[in-house]
């Protein structure tokens, strides 16, 4: 059974909004690797449409982009995409499939068969799956910035507190820090 990892951009006040986050090529690489080292991706629908409104045409070559960010498209066009959804049940995007029916359920069975792990990217679906305790590891980018709104990590809140362990902390040139945390089970 893989690991479910959820990866977040978020700044030093608790933001999570992707346009607040510093993108650059460093910040690139660190999620193409964390990627690269996933079997698979799992979003929730409001992610997945706006990753699938841009990153297609980039694959593409529709929308101009420099050359690590189009690296990054092509290989994303190959990922296995998981899209968890109530509203939502067809996806053209190549590569994509539906989670239908009981999320526990779902969720599970695709960590269960990717071996490899699964990067979770979104962070309405992080809470609703940290409170069936399916998350595994959290990849915090940490971003200096105080931005000062919302949305923040978790703001509709969780049942307890969850207890982490540091596996690792990496500096980035840029300011930011990647931190690696396991569930603390003890």
């Amino acid at each position: 059974m893989g690991l479910l990892t959820f990866s977040i951009n978020i700044t030093l006040d608790g933001c999570v909004d992707h346009a607040e986050g510093i993108a650059d090529d460093e910040t690139h690489a660190f999620f193409t690797r964390l990627m690269d080292d996933a079997g698979a991706i799992l979003w929730g629908r409001i992610t997945y449409e706006m990753m699938e409104s841009y990153w297609p045409a980039v694959a593409s070559g529709t929308v101009d982009a420099p050359a690590t960010i189009h690296e990054w498209a092509v290989k994303l066009e190959t990922k296995p995409k998981y899209v968890v959804s109530s509203t939502r049940h067809e996806f053209s995007w190549t590569n994509s499939h539906h989670i239908a029916g009981d999320i526990r359920t779902g969720v599970q069975k695709l960590k269960d068969a990717t071996p490899t792990g699964v990067l979770l990217g979104s962070g309405k679906l992080a809470t609703e799956l940290d409170r069936l305790d399916l998350i595994d590891e959290y990849v915090f980018l940490l971003h200096p910035r105080i931005t000062g709104h919302g949305p923040t990590l978790y703001q509709n809140g969780l049942p307890s507190t969850r207890r982490l362990k540091l596996v690792s902390s990496t500096p980035l040139r840029n300011g930011a820090v990647a931190m690696r945390y396991r569930r603390d089970c003890g």
